[in-house]
């Protein structure tokens, strides 16, 4: 079974703030294969940056239920 969804876009919120400097506008998981905090969250996004949004599909790599690294493909 994945691990919380709730959980999981929370701590990738989180990440795109603080190693990117993202305001997350929305969210929305297409895919959670995180379980036992090891996977890879998919989400479809929408962020700003000093005002200015744009769309992006990001993949989120959790390890020991912590973001360790991410990919992104704009939409």
């Amino acid at each position: 079974m994945a691990d919380s969804e709730k959980g999981l876009v929370s701590k990738a919120k989180k990440y795109l703030k603080e190693e990117y400097g993202e305001d997350t506008v929305s969210m929305t998981v297409t895919r959670n294969t995180v379980t036992k905090g090891k996977g890879v969250l998919f989400v479809d996004c929408t962020v700003s940056v000093d005002g200015e949004e744009s769309d992006w599909s990001k993949e989120f790599y959790f390890e020991a239920g912590e973001v360790t690294h991410m990919t992104w493909e704009r939409r």
